[in-house]
């Protein structure tokens, strides 16, 4: 019975969030600007709303405080990334949308391919953002799972359950595009702040007295959780600054947030949303509040069930409406994101991969959302892993087209062939440590120490071209 109560709850939950989000696009017309970007039209709190709906997702709500159960400090690089983000897109996503919406830009590879004039490297950098995107909607997936299993009580079959979940969303994103997304964030924000709030000092004040008596307590019993390189000694200082510095970069590089920012307005909107997100840390650190109490309270969980921590505190000591509202919140956070990433994936497979002509795009774009959705779902099915290891071997890889961005604005920008053999040769060396299981080098996150190889044989290819260019001029 307590299982049919909390399930009830987050079905409520999630119909009532969508049909929240599709009342507000009831009259908008659907062309592929309006489709893929929402019109251009984003305001401030929209923009706002929008862009913390895509970074604080399932990853928030359960890798950030199972990763403070098992690993302890190393997961602080969490609370730091994102300004790091914020601090970047301040300064060049502003000439960047100037840029996009003089010239009708949608994607980030129709980005890439304008300012070098290359079409290739528009097609390269849109197979990488559809490649790195997968890992990132299979950890929205993994999130549900996680939730509908604990608020299943056991009693369903909860791979089934997330696939019922992912496919609401599916037709969800299929008929209301990046708006209506927009729209379900405001539900989804109110509810996991709430969440968040209870997870994060209600939880602590239940068990303990207070956050502070947690951190004391945790101290005390587990004092390698408080120190940098972690109870593992896996994750030092370097590993720490490289982590932060290969997500800070590569935060707004993702198709889907790069594609909420052409979203906004216009370049002020950018401006004062990137100054006002970082609020959203404070969300954050009660997280880890949640991760310690559980702790405490639940020691001895394990690898990935790790990410379960503390949503099995609250099956065992809280009533099942309770625990129906807290994974409602959590599978919105799971949700709403993976629909503005899917569409961002399909728009550069019907824009950039598989051009369709711009009468049909919103008809193309539609259809890749399905084959995308099943895509994820099956490889999802076949393999699943940590949170935040997902979200980890997504960033190594779609970092790797930040310098492309940065350089592009430059006067004149590198040859086309420089940014691509850089993005080449980053991937390469990524596929040979990730086919021997390392992610650490040299103390350093591998994903970092690619992007430096990038960086290196992307200025050295442009040296040669520029050479050779001079040579062969009269």
């Amino acid at each position: 019975m307590k299982s049919w109560i909390a399930l009830l709850i987050i079905l409520v939950v999630i119909i009532c969030t969508i049909g929240f989000g599709i009342f507000g696009v009831r009259r908008i017309k659907m062309n592929p600007s309006q489709f893929i970007l929402g019109g251009r039209s984003f305001g401030v709190i929209f923009l706002w709303l929008l862009s913390a709906g895509e970074v604080y997702t399932s990853f928030t709500f359960l890798g950030a405080a199972g990763w403070a159960y098992s690993r302890g400090a190393p997961a602080f690089y969490i609370l730091c990334y994102l300004t790091v983000s914020c601090i970047t897109i301040f300064f060049y996503m502003p000439p960047v949308w100037r840029i996009a919406r003089q010239h009708g830009l949608l994607t980030n590879a129709d980005y890439f391919a304008h300012q070098y004039q290359s079409r290739a490297l528009g097609f390269l950098t849109g197979l990488v953002g559809v490649v790195f995107m997968i890992p990132y909607i299979t950890l929205q997936l993994t999130g549900i799972q996680i939730l509908l299993q604990i608020a299943g009580y056991g009693a369903i079959n909860s791979v089934l359950a997330a696939g019922g979940a992912f496919g609401l969303i599916i037709g969800f994103v299929l008929i209301s595009g990046l708006r209506g997304a927009a729209w379900a964030s405001l539900v989804k924000d109110a509810l996991v702040l709430a969440g968040v709030i209870f997870a994060g000092i209600v939880l602590p004040i239940h068990f303990f007295g207070s956050p502070q008596e947690v951190i004391s307590r945790v101290l005390q019993i587990h004092p390698n959780w408080m120190t940098l390189a972690g109870p593992t000694e896996n994750y030092g200082t370097l590993w720490f600054a490289s982590t932060v510095l290969l997500s800070g970069l590569g935060g707004y590089i993702w198709p889907h947030a790069f594609a909420s920012q052409l979203a906004a307005k216009g370049p002020d909107t950018i401006r004062r949303n990137a100054m006002i997100l970082p609020i959203y840390q404070i969300m954050l650190l009660l997280v880890f509040f949640a991760g310690f109490t559980a702790l405490l309270v639940k020691p001895g969980i394990k690898g990935q069930d790790a990410d379960q921590s503390f949503m099995l505190v609250v099956q065992e000591h809280y009533p099942a409406w309770l625990l129906g509202l807290i994974a409602g919140a959590g599978c919105l956070a799971a949700l709403v994101p993976a629909s503005a990433q899917i569409l961002a994936a399909a728009s550069l497979l019907s824009r950039n991969l598989f051009p369709a002509r711009e009468e049909r795009l919103t008809q193309h774009t539609r259809l890749w959302i399905i084959v995308l959705a099943l895509l994820a779902f099956g490889l999802w099915v076949y393999n699943r892993a940590t949170l935040v290891g997902l979200l980890l071997i997504g960033y190594s890889g779609i970092t790797q087209l930040f310098p492309g961005v940065v350089l592009s604005l430059r006067k004149p920008p590198p040859h086309a062939w420089s940014v691509a053999s850089g993005i080449v040769v980053a991937l390469v060396l990524l596929s040979g440590f990730a086919l021997k299981g390392v992610s650490v080098i040299w103390g350093a996150h591998v994903g970092t120490a690619a992007l430096a190889v990038n960086v290196v044989c992307l200025f050295v290819v442009d040296f040669f071209i520029a050479a050779r260019r001079d040579k062969s001029s009269p």
